[in-house]
């Protein structure tokens, strides 16, 4: 089979960052909901979705052999098969054990099956986003990743609105076919891997295979011997942390979405809340609506923009005003706990869309200067696992924040909304600090289209 070795990135990246964001929302998200219809407790669904986060952490481990061996275009499209089949394993494992028998007391080998079948879902899963951010980075430009940062950003959140949306949905109507809640989740499920195993076919004629992507180090992967791969393994994370300014960039990475973090946990509770308790009183199917269809419309276009502008600027002129935009979102939470808008009078129904999408504006226009400065800091004979590295201080930066804001409202802040949104905006003098620092060490021309022409 012939492989162009560039093509349109249309033809690819929106497929490929949706088709990364579905195994993990399901995964970590939307099995919370089909455990617990099974009948297993919160508890217990909490525990084991929790461990499933696992390979998404770690992953760092690994990512160097997805640098020292084969191509990233190999692994991108072998971890989608692997999802595909993974799914299916899950799909048929499913109704075992059945609703009354979790009732009566789960035994753990009863459910180890399908417990492994999640877990090397999992694993395939975290592998194919280390392959498949590496070969971004790979098979575009520099000036190329600033303008479709913000696209691949967008069809990865539209897939978590999909998964923890359309998924949820479907079983439902599944279910309301077959009275089955096991064999509704099943061929859901299934429908889930019928579309990996479509999207790895597709990738694997798509995907171009440019000449930058091979194994890192002297000579093929199999002519390596294992003392190579035991070194070049071990140097991928030695030079992450020989780079210059290392220490700078990991306090961005962890500072940099410290307000999001404590905003995304509690936003949605606010919404839900009612208003004697500070909130807006909104049903579950209004919250829903809300951000599965206007919460889109304002991160595509911050996604668009954010991208449009690094590409015409660089990153360097545009990493203040995208720092400077996180704050909407906290503004937009600010002016509702203040004014409380009734959701059942147009106006104040506006006035909560327009809120909503503003806040997801600020999220797609501001997190371009963020992915951007990873894959900078990444650039490099290991870009891949330096940028698997990346993403965990990322993955770290939005864990502990997110830890601490129920806590942080509930116990410091008197347990008002108010209070803990001011509190929130606030936290963006820390976000503006390691923007200042860090902007004095990019390259001004990294993302510029302008810059990347007459390189060429």
């Amino acid at each position: 089979m012939s492989k162009a070795t560039k093509r349109n990135p249309w033809a690819w990246i929106p497929t490929l960052y949706f088709a990364q964001g579905i195994p993990f929302i399901f995964i970590n998200m939307v099995t919370m909901v089909l455990f617990t219809q099974l009948g297993m407790s919160e508890t217990d669904a909490a525990l084991y979705t929790s461990w499933l986060y696992l390979p998404w952490v770690i992953k760092p481990f690994w990512g160097p052999i997805v640098d020292i061996i084969r191509t990233k275009r190999w692994w991108t499209v072998t971890m989608q098969i692997c999802v595909a089949v993974g799914l299916a394993a899950i799909a048929f494992t499913l109704p075992l054990p059945n609703k009354e028998e979790i009732a009566q007391g789960l035994p753990v080998s009863m459910f180890m099956v399908c417990l492994f079948f999640y877990f090397i879902t999992a694993f395939c899963s975290a592998t194919h986003d280390i392959a498949s951010d590496g070969f971004y980075m790979i098979a575009l430009n520099t000036a190329e990743q600033s303008m479709f940062v913000g696209i691949r950003s967008t069809f990865y959140r539209c897939a978590n609105v999909f998964g923890q949306g359309g998924l949820v949905m479907l079983a439902g109507f599944i279910q309301t076919q077959t009275g089955d809640v096991a064999i509704a989740w099943k061929y859901t499920v299934i429908i889930c891997a019928a579309f990996f195993a479509i999207v790895s076919v597709y990738h694997a004629f798509i995907l171009p295979a440019p000449a930058a992507d091979k194994a890192v180090g002297q000579g093929v992967a199999k002519k390596k011997s294992v003392g190579d791969i035991v070194k070049e393994f071990s140097g991928s994370f030695v030079t992450f942390f020989q780079k210059k300014h290392v220490l700078l960039a990991m306090l961005f990475m962890l500072l940099y979405r410290l307000p999001e973090a404590q905003v995304v946990k509690l936003c949605q509770p606010f919404l839900l809340a009612s208003r004697d308790a500070g909130g807006l009183g909104m049903t579950q199917g209004e919250v829903g609506f809300a951000y599965g269809t206007l919460a889109i419309v304002g991160l595509t276009i911050g996604g668009i923009i954010g991208g449009i502008c690094a590409s015409n600027g660089g990153l360097k002129k545009w990493i203040w005003p995208m720092a400077l935009a996180t704050s909407l979102n906290c503004v937009a939470y600010i002016i509702l706990s203040n004014v409380q808008p009734d959701y059942a009078l147009w106006g104040d129904r506006m006035l909560i869309f327009s809120a909503i999408i503003l806040e997801q504006f600020a999220y797609g226009f501001g997190f371009t200067a963020f992915m951007l400065y990873m894959m900078y800091f990444a650039d490099g004979p290991y870009k891949t696992s330096h940028y698997a590295i990346c993403t965990a201080f990322m993955a770290l930066g939005m864990m502990l924040p997110g830890m601490a804001a129920g806590f942080i409202k509930e116990s410091l802040l008197g347990n008002s909304y108010i209070m803990f949104f001011w509190w929130v905006l606030a936290c963006n003098v820390a976000t503006w600090i390691v923007t200042a620092l860090v902007r004095r060490h990019i390259d001004p021309k990294y993302g510029a289209k302008e810059a990347q022409s007459k390189e060429e």
